[in-house]
């Protein structure tokens, strides 16, 4: 198999390639996030282990963001963040497999031939559009008749969930749940606010509404 491993403490890195390497494996070690994330968007891998705690870009932001760019390579977070918590948020975040340092090589090298059996899923959509709007996952741009719109982070978010979900009503616990990873309901208006404000920039400056209100029930993208 071909493998990125992403690990910023050199002895490390250099223990699992060279043990991945003597298996067989054809092995690339980078030693930060940037550069991690490049590598796994330009290479064709079998197989990501990433440490969490990397730095220039963190681990957990470094997978959101493969997996919100449509990258389904299987991940295995390799990191001394062991508690339940962290656990959850790595696999939240989009990895398939979680190993707590210190670790047996035996152990990693199972889970590594585990991931590469499993089927690769098929690519999500990099382009999202409905009616004359179109969002781009690969280079995060908004645009609707030919204008860029600026959108924060989450407002992005919550605009892919939309448009990944059109014709069909998301009521305010799907939104919680997809966009802000809650499963419960924290009692305040976040939902509500984040989509009048993204109605603002990509309704309000057009003729035609792309996000409508589905009175007792929820929000639809139309298009």
């Amino acid at each position: 198999m071909k493998i990125l491993v992403i690990e910023d403490d050199a002895t490390t890195g250099t223990y699992i390639a060279r043990g991945l390497r003597e298996e067989g494996h054809v092995v690339d070690l980078v030693e930060n996030g940037r550069d991690g994330l490049v590598a796994a968007t330009s290479g064709s891998y079998e197989v990501i282990i990433i440490d969490r705690m990397l730095p220039q870009v963190d681990g957990l932001t470094l997978v959101r963001t493969l997996r919100g760019a449509g990258n389904t390579t299987p991940v295995l977070f390799l990191t001394a963040m062991g508690s339940v918590e962290d656990r959850i948020g790595g696999l939240n975040a989009g990895a398939d497999d979680y190993l707590v340092k210190p670790f047996a090589f035996g152990e990693l090298s199972a889970r590594v031939a585990a991931l590469g059996r499993r089927p690769q899923a098929v690519e999500q959509d990099t382009v999202l559009t409905a009616q004359d709007l179109t969002l781009d996952l690969l280079t995060r741009k908004v645009t609707r008749q030919g204008r860029e719109i600026d959108l924060l982070p989450r407002e992005f978010a919550l605009l892919e969930f939309l448009l990944r979900r059109k014709g069909r009503v998301q009521t305010r616990t799907m939104l919680l749940e997809g966009v802000w990873d809650l499963s419960f309901d924290p009692m305040t208006n976040v939902v509500e606010t984040h989509v009048s404000r993204l109605r603002a920039k990509v309704d309000k400056p057009f003729d035609t509404e792309i996000i409508k209100t589905v009175r007792g029930a929820g929000y639809r993208v139309d298009g």
